[in-house]
């Protein structure tokens, strides 16, 4: 059966700094998001046993537990790949750079980029508790939506494929922004990582069967 890992970092400690300072990003990192790893795994062994044993009467927390660890294991992994340096990062998504056609995209589904970036900044900002505030495309009607993600996995319309991610949750960002969330949530503009959300958004919009609502 197989089991899932961490993924390794596609840079060092400090390369998000001054916007994520060092500390964080190895703490999210080592601790946080491998402990999500090790949950999904250790759920999967728990349920492996009780199909084994046909003792069924956990299997509500089991499922919830799967879904939980899962999630935030896929939500990190797009976490740290949607990020890199403040030297090469952030700003607009320009057709200039080769991001064009999901400029287009966040035009045409938002009216404009600065209107999406206010809805993201808020729905990441505003999430209540832990959270996570989401680009995703949706295939149904293939478009861009945002999201708000309450914990890892709630709140979401089933088969949006999420392409740009903000941490919203305090171990993402307290040890240096303290209880400011919001000036993390603008902080992490300058980090997003374009090329990463533009070759996110066309694997999304090519697998155009993702959802088979009627034959």
């Amino acid at each position: 059966m197989p089991v899932y890992t961490l993924p390794e970092l596609p840079y060092d400690y400090s390369a998000l700094a001054p916007v994520i300072s060092p500390e964080i990003i190895e703490l999210h990192h080592d601790k946080h998001h491998a402990a999500y790893v090790k949950g999904a795994n250790d759920t999967l062994e728990q349920l492996a046993e009780a199909r084994d044993k046909e003792t069924w009467g956990s299997i509500n927390g089991l499922e919830k537990n799967l879904a939980f660890h899962l999630s935030g294991h896929i939500l990190h992994s797009i976490y740290w790949q949607n990020m890199t340096g403040p030297k090469d990062g952030g700003g607009e998504p320009l057709a200039a750079d080769g991001v064009g056609e999901l400029a287009d995209a966040i035009t045409e589904s938002f009216g404009s980029y600065a209107n999406f970036k206010a809805q993201l900044t808020k729905a990441s900002a505003t999430t209540q508790g832990s959270g996570w505030g989401v680009l995703a495309y949706e295939p149904l009607s293939g478009r861009l939506i945002v999201e708000q993600v309450y914990d890892h996995q709630g709140n979401v319309g089933q088969g949006a494929t999420p392409i740009l991610v903000f941490d919203a949750w305090e171990h993402a960002f307290y040890l240096q922004y303290r209880n400011q969330k919001v000036d993390f949530i603008e902080a992490m503009w300058q980090v997003v990582n374009w090329q990463d959300v533009a070759r996110r958004y066309e694997a999304a919009k090519s697998r155009a069967d993702v959802l088979l609502l009627a034959p």
